[in-house]
């Protein structure tokens, strides 16, 4: 094996672990609510148990870790909250009203494992369930406000909504198809839940705005972002290039949608040499941590070469 591959399989494996750490706190989360209706809490365990990556998750416990040298209780429960909501996103995202999509994770979606509006239901679940965590077992009141409204801001009206609607209202053909535009919709509906999660990760290790260390916050913001938008590249290059079977979700459904995507505005060489500038950018950012980011730089390059 080449070294370039021992490399990228110990950071695999570094992943899988904090996945791992993730959804037991996740598990564990869920069983404290005992008077949930037995459907609905069969349709939350599904969709929480299906086999992700966790990369948002894993990224709040990497940028604790990077600023205060371990991984916190807080942290741990930030993860899991950043988790809720993305997978509350994406259940949402594959009913018929939006993305209309059958598989996702390599299993039925939501609201066809189930009904749609158990899966209507089982979305709006996660999400305030995220919001209750975060609420109840954050140690300190100041830190739990923090977390709170950088969730709040990144998913809501300003970041990840913002962006699904955009990307709704630029399926009309009369749209005119821009990069500006794309862009906007990606930075909001991927980029900033990738930004809210390493926030919420330097918030958690002690780097908040307004802080001693705001320039090391501001530094892992500046990264989330960069990575978030490359991840969504490779995401809009995959749906072109890879099969249904090897990304677990129904590929080719974006240019059938007729979708702005990066591939069909920039071309895939357009799009694979923005998603590399991206990632050099991210790379960048985390320049003033030294040795101690390599963890995150590796994470940069992963998502870049990413095949699913």
């Amino acid at each position: 094996m080449s070294t370039a591959g021992a490399l990228n399989d110990n950071f695999n494996a570094q992943l899988r672990q904090k996945a791992q750490f993730v959804n037991d706190t996740l598990q564990r989360l869920l069983a404290q609510h005992d008077q949930i209706d037995s459907d609905l809490k069969e349709a939350l365990k599904y969709t929480l148990e299906a086999p992700g990556k966790c990369i948002r998750s894993a990224l709040v416990l990497w940028c604790c870790e990077l600023i205060s040298g371990r991984i916190n209780h807080n942290a741990e429960i930030a993860a899991a909250a950043i988790e809720m909501v993305h997978t509350y996103s994406l259940v949402h995202d594959d009913l018929p009203a939006m993305d209309d999509d059958d598989v996702r994770r390599g299993r039925p979606t939501c609201h066809k494992a189930f009904d749609e509006a158990t899966a209507i239901l089982a979305g709006d679940a996660l999400l305030t369930l995220a919001f209750e965590v975060l609420a109840r077992e954050i140690d300190k009141p100041a830190v739990a406000v923090r977390l709170i409204g950088q969730l709040a801001q990144d998913a809501g009206l300003a970041g990840m909504i913002a962006g699904q609607m955009a990307d709704l209202k630029a399926q009309n053909p009369d749209k005119l198809s821009t990069q500006e535009l794309l862009e906007y919709i990606h930075t909001n509906k991927t980029a900033k839940m990738f930004r809210c999660a390493a926030a919420m990760g330097a918030i958690c290790g002690g780097a908040f705005p307004a802080s001693n260390k705001q320039g090391q916050f501001d530094c892992l913001c500046e990264y989330g972002l960069k990575i978030g938008l490359g991840f969504q590249i490779a995401d809009d290059i995959l749906d072109v290039c890879a099969s249904s079977e090897h990304l677990g979700k129904t590929a080719g459904k974006d240019e059938k949608a007729g979708k702005m995507t990066y591939p069909a505005v920039l071309g895939l060489e357009g799009s694979r040499q923005l998603a590399r500038k991206l990632a050099d950018e991210a790379v960048a950012a985390l320049q003033p941590f030294g040795q101690k980011a390599d963890t995150l730089r590796k994470l940069a390059i992963a998502l870049l070469q990413r095949t699913k």
